[in-house]
């Protein structure tokens, strides 16, 4: 089926929005008509609008869901939606009380993009600390002109949030000589991979170190702010490949005019696309569109996963 063909009748529908997957379809999606249902796209390779959103999930009893925001009340529109399924792990999204209260599932898969997003942070701080985007556009520009860089062996890596993609992260940080220090809520005791990594509270992670890197789920304030920003160490750099909420853009841009913090690199951003903004046009910011979990693996895992859950919670529904 191709993937831009959309079905007006019949009951056993699923919507297909994650941009990933929206263009060109995927194996995994075959499944799905395998199974019986029709599969539609409401805006392929785009995040649809609320309109487009709407007039797909009428009559669609499942949704793959990209990043697309799911109020209740949206979602009280659609009586015959059973299930929502994530290609990732991210529901900040979705109002999942609401969605429960309607007897609709919310599915995720956890771990499905982990590798790929810690990837992405290390080659997010060793392209800051060497300036490689600096030194690229000099180069295109005709210009032959460079910056001292640093190395990242014998310097400490903060992890805020160690969960599966804070330990990736942690693992690659110490393979590459550093020292990591993280604080999670929830600590896993247990993981001490060598005697360079180290469990510290929130504080303690941002007194002690040269590059902080968030990987916690959202939150109603922001973890890096004016006062936690004040805690760093002059010239630290800092790592977002988890949530924009996370982070006070004002503050941090802020700290980078005064040459408090050093960089910014960050793939993920409160509205997507952010547009033109001060801070993503920044010299010393780093900004990609939101690319984490945007590989050909990472794809492929979170789409098998999301297809697998949502199959079960429809055949459960019976």
């Amino acid at each position: 089926m191709s993937p831009n063909i959309t079905h007006d009748g019949g009951a056993r529908r699923i919507a297909v929005t994650p941009r990933s997957i929206s263009v060109g379809g995927h194996p995994a999606l075959r499944q799905l008509e395998k199974a019986g249902f029709d599969v539609v796209y409401p805006a392929p390779g785009a995040v649809p609008n609320e309109q487009q959103l709407r007039s797909a999930l009428r009559g669609c009893v499942g949704y793959i869901a990209g990043t697309e925001r799911l109020s209740g009340q949206f979602l009280s529109e659609f009586p015959e939606l059973k299930a929502i399924s994530r290609n990732g792990v991210g529901v900040d999204s979705i109002d999942v009380d609401a969605a429960t209260r309607q007897g609709i599932s919310v599915l995720t898969a956890p771990g499905a993009n982990s590798q790929g997003v810690a990837e992405l942070t290390i080659a997010l701080m060793l392209s800051a600390v060497r300036g490689i985007p600096w030194h690229d556009s000099q180069l295109k520009a005709g210009q032959w002109a460079r910056r001292p860089g640093r190395e990242v062996s014998g310097q400490t890596l903060g992890l805020l949030g160690c969960g599966q993609i804070g330990r990736r992260v942690a693992m690659m940080a110490l393979g590459l000589g550093m020292k990591v220090v993280a604080f999670d809520a929830y600590p896993l005791e247990t993981f001490r991979p060598s005697e360079d990594f180290a469990w510290g509270s929130l504080n303690e992670v941002l007194r002690s170190s040269d590059v902080v890197s968030l990987h916690m789920p959202p939150s109603e304030e922001p973890v890096i702010g004016q006062a936690t920003i004040g805690l760093l160490k002059r010239g630290a750099g800092i790592i977002n490949t988890a949530r924009a909420s996370l982070v006070d853009d004002d503050s941090v841009l802020a700290a980078l005019e005064s040459g408090a913090v050093a960089f910014l690199a960050t793939d993920v951003f409160e509205t997507e696309p952010p547009g033109r903004t001060s801070l993503v046009g920044h010299p010393n910011v780093i900004a990609t569109p939101h690319i984490g979990g945007y590989t050909g693996e990472s794809v492929d895992r979170a789409t098998w996963a999301a297809v697998d859950n949502l199959l079960q919670a429809l055949a459960n529904q019976h």
